[in-house]
């Protein structure tokens, strides 16, 4: 049986080729090279313009060199201006992970199934607020002190930046046209934050974890504004993944994200970001942001 099968063997070599195969020493087989992080697809991750692109790169810079690290894969930041492009990045594919805000998150889980995939803990809860901010010197106390002023929004799909003062303002049977002088965006909150110490805007409504971040690291900022009102809590801005994600890539970088805070080098990141660790959340954590922004829209 032997010599049939190398009869059946060489007389296959000799019916493809007419040259005489070179032999392999295995002894001299050396292993495959490494393959470098640089030479793999980079992970792209979208960080949304809840803070300007100076303000992002400071903040999660560390979080992404950590991820870089622990996947030996690089990691590419990708910014937009506005929480809209992000949201259609996530869609299409061309990210693989994202920081969004809430409203980002409920219009994408809507419209083409936007998935959750943590959310970061924040003096040790996962809840944020609107606040509501006016110059330090401003004799302003509550959005109806603010008829015939100028307001900044962050952006058109921002909870707190957006259709949080918008219901406000619907609640004194106005709109935002009716009720300011003049109103434009600035697509961040640190950005609306220095546009009230500027008084370049006589009001604003912000992120209350931006806001706190922001005058730690700015207080100057803390000294110019005054908060006059707060929101109910909201369910915290928080990391998601697209539907063409592949599932390799949410399962790792989930399983890194929830873990990091266990890592001396991960904790390190995360209070760069002003995080305490990242945790699971249920979808239910943003029903609140649905209503609102229901009640937003239904009078318009």
């Amino acid at each position: 049986m032997r010599y049939l099968l190398l009869s059946a063997l060489f007389f296959l070599v000799g019916c493809t080729t007419t040259q005489v195969a070179a032999s392999i020493r295995l002894a001299e087989l050396e292993p495959l090279p490494e393959v470098s992080a640089t030479a793999v697809t980079p992970l792209r991750v979208a960080v949304a313009a809840i803070v300007s692109p100076k303000g992002t790169v400071q903040s999660y810079t560390p979080l992404l060199d950590y991820l870089e690290a622990e996947l030996n894969r690089s990691v590419e930041l990708v910014q937009r201006r506005t929480y809209g492009e992000v949201n259609d990045l996530i869609e299409s594919g061309d990210v693989d992970v994202a920081f969004v805000c809430t409203s980002a998150y409920i219009v994408g889980k809507r419209e083409f199934g936007m998935q959750l995939l943590a959310a970061p803990q924040v003096m040790g809860d996962t809840i944020y607020h609107s606040l509501l901010i006016v110059s330090a010197d401003s004799p302003t106390k509550s959005m109806a002190d603010l008829r015939g002023a100028v307001f900044v929004f962050t952006d058109p799909i921002s909870t707190s930046g957006h259709n949080y003062p918008i219901w406000l303002v619907q609640e004194l049977g106005e709109t935002p046209e009716s009720f300011f002088s003049r109103t434009f965006y600035t697509y961040s909150h640190d950005d609306a934050i220095r546009a009230v110490a500027n008084q370049v805007a006589d009001g604003a409504a912000v992120d209350s974890l931006v806001y706190t971040f922001a005058i730690e690291r700015e207080p100057e900022l803390g000294q110019k504004t005054r908060v006059i009102h707060q929101s109910p809590p909201f369910g915290i801005p928080p990391v998601v993944t697209g539907p063409q994600a592949r599932p390799q890539i949410v399962v790792e970088v989930q399983s890194l994200l929830l873990n990091m805070h266990r890592n001396p080098t991960g904790r390190a990141a995360l209070q760069a970001a002003g995080i305490d660790r990242f945790v699971l959340i249920e979808d239910a954590a943003y029903q609140s942001v649905r209503e609102l922004e229901t009640a937003v829209n239904q009078n318009p």
